[in-house]
């Protein structure tokens, strides 16, 4: 085990050496910049770091310092009539791969995160972002072995993809644990092609329903909020509206105008929406989709339960909202919603490792095993059992 201690000293400096080597960072990522070649707008912004994006990779790492060290901890004790003591601690998982794509601040996040509890980290980030992410490596190595920490513990993975594949497949390097963070694409094959244990990070593609008792205010503006971010899977796709909502066409003609002055495509499955001019859907399994995009669907409903039934067959099980003033309709959407995070009246956009208190975070987890949400330190370690004796036999 490295020390408490000795874990926030090599933090610490590598806090100091993201600011002291901003310029250089910013200079790398300014060539994956130049060099993406595609149209997604998603991606692109996901690629770019800035002197304000630094200073967030240097504000997570402080963070991570001040939370308290997971591993270690004494979960259980028993102390038998034949004198064993038997304990059941906290140890870290060992060696953990991410892959993920486009975003060079996970280099930094996920790296920290996987630290502080113990364990050493495969970082295998997208092509995109090559340039960045071995800048951002290089001071990780300066940061460990500075403090005197074997380097091993922070190892970026320049692979290709046969090569990631082949990996997956044969866990050549000793992997303990798996977590993709991509498209379904990545995620299926990990699936499919590993008995590595895996959390898997999976879309987003994030519910809201404005109940009849809602503040039709509060809802446009918490709507508005969750497009302010096409990139990141907390952001909102689906608005399901009650169809008793009170003064209905008036209040939809200010959302629907609200939408397009920020200039955000809306596309609508009922046939209310179409006076105001926006467009039908045609294809239902755009349901499925995470858009990622300055887009969003509207959709009629007659009732909460129809609106709990769509978001649990249709979404991501990532995150999901009500707005409602109704504390009976809030408890009941909050408790039958099968999402990760369900909120009352908020914002999908705060499902975030930061935003709940944890600092940096490795992923958002929307599965329900070992852990559902923003996975932090606290989420990185399992548990050991030592049993201490002196010749006892059974």
């Amino acid at each position: 085990m490295i020390s408490t201690e000795h874990k926030n000293n090599v933090l610490t400096t590598l806090a100091q050496l993201l600011i002291l080597h901003q310029n250089i960072i910013i200079q790398a990522n300014q060539k994956d910049v130049n060099a993406y070649q595609g149209n997604d707008e998603s991606m692109l912004d996901r690629l770019k770091v800035n002197g304000s994006k630094v200073k967030e990779m240097a504000l997570s790492v402080e963070q991570a310092i001040a939370l308290n060290d997971p591993e270690g901890k004494v979960l259980y004790t028993h102390h038998p009539d034949n004198g064993l003591k038997i304990e059941n601690r906290t140890v870290p998982f060992g060696n953990i791969l991410i892959i993920y794509e486009s975003r060079p601040d996970v280099t930094i996040e996920a790296a920290i995160t996987a630290f502080k509890a113990g364990n050493k980290i495969l970082l295998k980030g997208g092509k995109e972002a090559r340039h960045t992410n071995l800048v951002l490596t290089e001071i990780w190595e300066q940061a460990l072995i500075g403090n005197g920490v074997d380097k091993s513990y922070v190892q970026y993975l320049d692979f290709n993809r046969a090569a990631t594949q082949a990996l997956i497949k044969t866990n050549s390097l000793n992997i303990d644990l798996i977590i993709p963070r991509g498209g379904d694409g990545l995620i299926n094959f990990v699936k499919k092609n590993t008995e590595i244990p895996t959390i898997i990070s999976g879309r987003g593609n994030n519910f809201l329903f404005v109940d009849k008792e809602a503040n039709f205010e509060m809802a446009i503006e918490i709507i508005l909020n969750g497009k302010t971010r096409i990139s990141v899977c907390n952001a909102l796709d689906k608005v399901l509206l009650h169809q008793d909502i009170p003064d209905l066409e008036n209040q939809l003609l200010q959302l629907i105008t609200r939408l397009k002055e920020d200039e955000i495509e809306i596309i609508g499955d009922s046939e209310i929406f179409e006076k105001y001019g926006v467009e039908r859907i045609t294809d239902p399994t755009i349901y499925y989709e995470e858009f990622l995009a300055k887009k969003i669907m509207l959709r009629m409903v007659e009732n909460i339960e129809e609106a709990i039934t769509i978001t649990n067959k249709y979404s991501g099980k990532h995150s999901a909202s009500i707005i409602t003033l109704s504390a009976a309709s809030a408890a009941q959407f909050l408790n039958e919603v099968d999402c990760a995070a369900v909120y009352h009246n908020a914002s999908t956009r705060f499902t975030d490792g930061g935003q709940f208190g944890f600092g940096a975070e490795m992923a958002i987890s929307t599965q329900k095993v070992h852990f559902r949400g923003p996975i932090g330190i606290n989420q990185l370690v399992t548990n050991k059992w030592f049993v201490f004796g002196n010749g006892q036999i059974r």
